[in-house]
């Protein structure tokens, strides 16, 4: 890697001030950080707080104690076509985006490597994962911290663009990021992490729903009585396995499902919630990062977390992977990925049917 061009992505926050830390350390490499700028931090400003402008704030502000050359990129119209639509489109159908891994391999990855990033030999981000070349091939493997792992927002990467990401933080916990950060006095140190989907900032999701897609108020309904126990302001503001602002006494209660020729949001209470878990699914257009998995037996994360499953996945085509799992669980939702893993190793995924 000595001598390359590395695009470093930093966004104000901790992990890649860090990230940019350590590259900056091994010397030897020609370093441009990159601050990537979006739609939405404009267009819908007002639904919101946008953080851009004092991302930027810390973003110059590391990469002048650095000496690191700043660029600024807006992928504002490659956000909303890309990622936007896509996730408005899904909310439209009942189901549930996953629009942060579209973000990572569409954008990030993808249209900053089109574009800006196309001249240089690797792009460095300060995602917790890592890569390992054997012979032709590079493999993506999980970080180190199990709770901070984000392999899963990775696993659309093709294989040619984990073949150039560098991630430089991917073998520390997240405690030793802020530790290291608290040492080397960056200015970002004490910065708490961003939470929430990637493209909005601080505006609030369902406030950007709503500004999209409107209200379209329905029944609540328990399903195991047939009950209507409250109203719904639109289906695309749930999702399966919800519990919490469903406004209902007498809870726990969980959505269990979404019916869009009733406009009715079904639910259960906390007490039957177990005989509503699922165990099987259908993961269509998956995704391999190295190739097909070559066993069966393998661990599924359904979501972003330190939860992983352990399945059986069989390939029944091209275009389809059937996923059995070992236990059930609640909160599966079309939509959402399921993304597989044989040990460390971080194969690919795809959206369940």
């Amino acid at each position: 890697m000595s001598g390359d061009r590395v695009a470093v992505l930093v966004s104000g926050g901790v992990d890649s001030a860090v990230a940019l830390h350590r590259l900056v350390d091994r010397g030897g490499l020609s370093l441009t950080a990159f601050y990537l700028k979006i739609w939405l931090e404009d267009d819908a400003a007002f639904l919101g707080s946008c953080p851009w402008e004092e991302d930027l704030e810390y973003v110059r502000s590391v990469c002048d104690r650095l000496a690191v050359p700043l660029e600024i990129v807006s992928l504002q119209q490659e956000y909303r076509r890309r990622v936007v639509e896509y996730a408005l489109g899904e909310l439209k159908q009942g189901r549930t985006p996953s629009s942060d891994i579209l973000c990572n391999s569409l954008i990030k990855f993808g249209a900053f490597l089109e574009g800006a990033g196309a001249d240089f030999d690797r792009v460095a981000s300060g995602h917790y994962a890592r890569t390992r070349r054997v012979e032709s091939t590079t493999h993506l493997l999980r970080g180190v911290d199990p709770v901070k792992d984000q392999t899963y927002f990775l696993c659309r990467l093709s294989q040619e663009q984990v073949a150039r990401c560098v991630f430089p933080i991917g073998d520390l916990g997240k405690d030793e990021v802020r530790r290291l950060a608290r040492d080397l006095d960056l200015p970002n140190a004490q910065r708490p992490d961003s939470q929430g989907i990637c493209f909005l900032g601080k505006i609030p999701y369902d406030e950007f729903v709503r500004y999209h897609l409107g209200d379209s108020p329905g029944p609540i309904v328990d399903l195991e009585s047939g009950r209507t126990l409250g109203r719904h302001r639109g289906l695309w503001f749930h999702t399966i396995g919800q519990r919490k602002g469903l406004g209902l006494g007498d809870g726990p209660w969980y959505v269990v499902g979404k019916d869009p020729e009733t406009n009715a949001v079904n639910v259960v209470h906390g007490d039957h919630l177990a005989g509503h878990k699922r165990r099987q699914f259908l993961v269509v257009d998956p995704h391999w990062i190295a190739g097909k998995p070559k066993t069966s037996d393998l661990m599924v994360r359904i979501r972003h977390g330190e939860k992983l499953w352990r399945a059986e996945v069989r390939l029944e085509d091209a275009d389809r992977v059937r996923v059995v799992l070992n236990e059930g669980d609640p909160g599966i939702a079309a939509g959402q990925f399921a993304v597989f893993y044989d040990g460390d190793e971080c194969l690919g995924g795809g959206p369940i049917g």
